[in-house]
């Protein structure tokens, strides 16, 4: 396998192959990744006709763009706009069926570098930094993940929803706003962000100098096991004996806990799971969440055994989020959990301390969470490992951050300092986790190389702008499950 990986050529045929076993989209035999479009590769010269300095001119003249507004300035000096692009939902056939994908872009000036955002799921319009912006004093150019509404395309083709269509997605995006924006390009995205700015990278190594990926997993099959040898290691034997306690009573007491579970959740429905498999699953949920979202402080918290059957919903709700199970949030995510299924993976719960009280042992898999059938789409499991293989051997400029007890953190991406990537990681650190919250010394090494990728210092901002709640607006753009997803 080693030797493998070191033949860039081979390497980029097996990533056609791999990803095309799954993907459901048929590669031309001539053809690897789609060429430019003639309407692209025009944008220079229509460009370079712009009213001289106007910004929302030069976006207007970009070929299948749409300025669907422009809103108010979240700063001083900055504009904010909500963007739409034509893209084909098939790269290699773009004669057929096209939607628009949604965008947003935050500019401050042509010159400064660019920072290109990688949701992985659907994105809101307001305005907000990502931590790489923030710290560059960058522009911002938000990509909604296409299938997430409205960035769908109509009819669907499901089979169309792979990483290598995502990624020309990108491409099209970086071709078309790189005559706008000459500074340098860094990529970023947090979770299924990070990794899809990594699968961008993989396939499109050259459209930006460096990536900023922060708790982006590497998973291996729809239940990867090694989930669960690392929750096994998280907190002290007490806390973890707290958990599993929690989830079997949950359980064992289930005529109760699923009445207070209706009960709190009587404007959802749970038409594709049921109310029995929904909480059954969210229990399984508990562990994983427990760790993402939080840290050993909350292993206190946990209700004692023999609390009420409220107490013990009230607690999976604080940790996991009763709706989490429930068909709007699952049509949601169903682009998320079609990946999973598909290409991405996901994680396996650990189930032996809840035998006896389990209905549906096995059974929690992404494919039970797609609300269509998904016989006719198969798992193809070479796609993460090559694309792991491709980070490890040719990632050039990509720094990671993870954190130590996120369970995303299983499958963290190994890097190699010969190709001026790293892998940092927060000590007690969850989903979180950021360059900010790093040790100072590896804050420092990334702040450097962050600095010097992009041609201008990265620096900390000693304040952050808020919002109308008072919160800061700068974030690493991860997605958490455990909220209503935004309606926007």
């Amino acid at each position: 396998m080693t030797r493998f990986f070191r033949r860039p050529s081979l390497l980029a045929a097996a990533l056609a192959l791999g990803l095309q076993a799954c993907g459901g989209t048929e590669l031309p035999a001539d053809e690897v990744l789609p060429a430019p479009s003639e309407a692209v590769a025009g944008t220079q010269q229509l460009i370079h006709d712009a009213v001289p300095g106007d910004i929302l001119t030069a976006l207007q003249a970009i070929p299948g763009l749409t300025v669907v507004r422009e809103a108010p300035p979240p700063a001083p000096g900055v504009r904010h706009f909500v963007l739409s692009y034509d893209q084909p939902a098939d790269h290699w056939h773009p004669e057929g069926t096209r939607f628009q994908q949604r965008l947003t872009l935050r500019f401050v000036s042509a010159e400064a570098p660019m920072v290109l955002g990688s949701s992985g799921y659907a994105i809101g319009t307001q305005s907000y930094r990502l931590e790489p912006t923030a710290l560059l004093q960058a522009n911002q150019l938000m990509v909604e993940h296409r299938f997430f509404e409205p960035s769908r395309p109509n009819p669907a083709n499901w089979k169309l929803l792979t990483i290598e269509q995502a990624a020309a997605d990108h491409h099209r995006i970086v071709q078309a706003f790189k005559p706008l924006f000459a500074g340098k390009w860094i990529s970023t995205g947090a979770s299924k962000g990070g990794m899809t700015s990594v699968y961008h990278r993989a396939f499109y190594p050259n459209d930006v100098d460096a990536t900023v990926a922060y708790v982006a997993p590497n998973s291996y099959g729809t239940q990867d096991p090694r989930y669960v040898a690392f929750l096994s290691k998280r907190g002290t034997p007490e806390c973890r004996e707290r958990i599993r306690g929690f989830q079997r009573e949950v359980l064992e007491r289930r005529a109760e806990t699923e009445a207070v579970f209706d009960a709190r959740t009587q404007w959802l429905s749970y038409e594709l799971l049921g109310h029995d498999k929904a909480l059954e699953f969210t229990v399984l949920e508990f562990a994983f969440a427990f760790w993402q979202y939080g840290n050993a402080s909350r292993c206190g918290d946990i209700p004692a055994p023999g609390a009420t059957a409220e107490e013990l919903v009230d607690f999976l709700d604080a940790i996991v989020g009763l709706s989490y199970m429930s068909d709007s949030d699952l049509d949601y995510y169903a682009p998320y959990d079609f990946q999973a299924a598909t290409q991405l993976g996901s994680y396996a719960s650990e189930e032996r301390h809840l035998r006896g009280v389990q209905r549906y042992p096995g059974g929690y898999d992404p494919r039970a969470l797609v609300p269509f059938d998904m016989k006719p789409y198969k798992f193809n499991p070479f796609a993460m490992p090559l694309i792991e293989g491709w980070v490890k051997a040719f990632g050039q400029r990509i720094l990671f951050v993870y954190g130590e007890n996120d369970p995303w953190s299983t499958g963290a991406f190994d890097v190699r300092s010969r190709n001026d990537s790293y892998r940092f990681y927060v000590p007690g650190g969850n989903h979180g986790s950021s360059i900010r919250t790093l040790p100072e010394a590896d804050r420092a090494v990334a702040l450097e190389r962050l600095g010097a990728w992009a041609g201008v210092p990265a620096t900390i901002p000693l304040v952050g702008l808020k919002n109308s709640a008072g919160e800061e607006d700068i974030r690493t753009g991860f997605v958490d499950r455990r909220r209503a997803p935004p309606r926007d």
